[in-house]
């Protein structure tokens, strides 16, 4: 006789989601027998989104739906609706606009079953739409199959702060009273991860697909992580950081605790100080000084561990200065790899330091690093009509030239398609005047746009005297000619439109597209600056 099999619940939540919610829970309900039920939990929606779901379950009997009497303003409430609902032994969420892959419910219940597991997680991918491009979430931890007796076991979890690529034991859960913030509490399964690993699970990880997270930029009404134009919602962000540091170390788990402080100086900071420079002053400020006051916080040893760290060496520049400062440099820093750009100032003693202005911020660990873990700072001149583009590699504290830089591979990878890059490798030469290495790579705006018009960006590979390399972005030059829209002759096109551009970290990209079509745009934009 079979043994019983594990079964799993999915609670899916949504609110004014007509348009996207059926197709989360067909999803769920296409996992097959793994999943005995479907919970959906819809937060008092105005759009017949619950009519839709009442029609899905008069013909699903695993579909259930629960109507919520008045909107939560949030996603923790619907959440602990389900979860308190759900009658299996696992549990699972989703919300309305993602997806659960085939096999996704199977492949974690199996893990968790055979590992004994509370708790088993899976890679989730970012999927852009409406272009289909897929990018992994932490694909690091889930590179292979691991069974964990403690979170502590494997630290990276704590950059993993998601809540749906996971399935956990429901009893678990409600043994420890683990539950999502209730309410309007952006962020919430920052918290609610958070509270899963103070309660010190048993872990299992599989390296299958088990969500596909939807990202849809050009919506209506942009999801919370991509509407990040007003200050509070930094403060969401920074009050779930803080809250989930002190459960963790309000549970004993103090290297945990580190560990997300560590998160939150690598990924936050990082991520809402490369969009600094294109904030209004009011912003700046504000955002300015509710940072200082969220890293005073922090203890020495907080940013004493490798202190010329991206995101730590951001947070001592926010700590030293009072205003707001060097706000296009620090976005460079946090930029992915990170770019330090001159001035490569020195204190009074000689000891490298962030600026002149604060000599404090010093940067005495940086010559220390290898050149391959050097956040070395490239430009880009890009001229389409030449064709041709020139790179400059700036000196770094005398680091660059006792590394030798020798040769730069360039490549040009398509944003949003999956395909062979164009790759280009080209010497590295010391400038006359000392300080720089340049050189120049040829450019071909028809051939990126044969191959797929679009958005390209820019990728580059250093390669030094004893064989290292680097990968680096390149900033991109502004100035008479550069970064602005063209039309160049092509003999398969007619005419190629190209658009050398700076991305929010200030990187090169380049934008192109074929044929007349992709020049009306340019046109139209030209005639809109002429004086009326």
């Amino acid at each position: 006789m079979r043994p019983h099999r594990p079964q799993a619940s999915v609670v899916v939540i949504g609110f004014d989601d007509a348009a996207h919610v059926p197709d989360a829970v067909r999803s769920a309900l296409a996992q097959g027998p793994a999943v005995r039920e479907v919970v959906a939990v819809d937060d008092c929606s105005t759009d017949g989104s619950a009519d839709l779901l009442d029609r899905l379950a008069a013909d699903e009997p695993r579909l259930r739906v629960i109507r919520l009497p008045v909107n939560s303003g949030g996603c923790g409430t619907p959440r602990n609706t389900g979860l308190d609902a759900v009658t299996t032994s696992h549990v699972m969420f989703l919300d309305s606009d993602d997806v659960l892959p085939p096999g996704a419910v199977d492949a974690l219940l199996t893990a968790a079953t055979r590992a004994d597991a509370q708790v088993a997680c899976g890679l989730c991918v970012r999927r852009e739409l409406p272009s289909g491009r897929e990018v992994p979430w932490e694909p690091g931890l889930y590179a292979s199959h691991a069974v964990l007796t403690h979170p502590a076991r494997r630290p990276r979890l704590m950059h993993d702060t998601l809540c749906v690529n996971k399935l956990y034991a429901t009893a678990f859960l409600r043994e420890h009273a683990i539950r999502f913030p209730e309410g309007r509490f952006p962020y919430e399964d920052i918290v609610f991860t958070a509270r899963v690993w103070a309660a010190a699970p048993r872990i299992a990880l599989v390296p299958d697909r088990v969500y596909v997270w939807h990202v849809r930029r050009s919506a209506r009404r942009l999801s919370i992580s991509l509407d990040r134009a007003g200050i509070d919602n930094w403060r969401s962000r920074t009050h779930a950081c803080r809250t989930a540091h002190d459960t963790l170390l309000d549970a004993g788990e103090k290297p945990l605790a580190r560990r997300a402080r560590a998160k939150f100086l690598d990924r936050e900071l990082r991520m809402y100080a490369r969009e600094l420079p294109s904030r209004d002053e009011r912003y700046r400020r504000e955002w300015w000084a509710h940072t200082r006051a969220f890293l005073a916080d922090y203890d020495a040893a907080d940013l004493a561990r490798d202190p010329v760290a991206p995101g730590r060496l951001i947070a001592r520049v926010v700590l030293a200065s009072p205003e707001p400062r060097d706000l296009p440099r620090l976005r460079e820093l946090a930029a992915r790899p990170a770019r330090l750009r001159p001035p490569y100032a020195r204190a009074a003693d000689g000891t490298p330091c962030w600026s002149s202005d604060l000599p404090e911020v010093t940067l005495e660990a940086l010559p220390a690093r290898p050149a391959p873990l050097l956040p070395l700072a490239v430009d880009a001149e890009l001229r389409p009509r030449a064709r041709r583009m020139r790179l400059r590699l700036h000196e770094l504290y005398g680091e660059v030239a006792r590394a030798g830089p020798r040769q730069v591979e360039v490549e040009w990878r398509h944003r949003d398609r999956a395909g062979p890059a164009v790759r280009r490798t080209v010497p590295l030469r010391a400038s006359s005047a000392g300080g720089t290495w340049t050189a120049e790579a040829p450019v071909h705006p028809e051939r990126l746009a044969a191959l797929a018009p679009g958005a390209w960006d820019l990728r580059l590979r250093l390669r030094f005297r004893d064989g290292s390399t680097r990968r680096v972005t390149a900033h991109a030059l502004a100035g008479p000619g550069l970064l602005r829209r063209d039309a160049l002759p092509s003999v398969r096109h007619g005419v190629v439109l190209v658009h050398p551009y700076a991305t929010h970290s200030g990187s090169l990209a380049l934008r192109v597209a074929p044929g007349v079509r992709g020049v009306l745009p340019m046109l139209r934009a030209r005639l809109r600056r002429l004086p009326r």
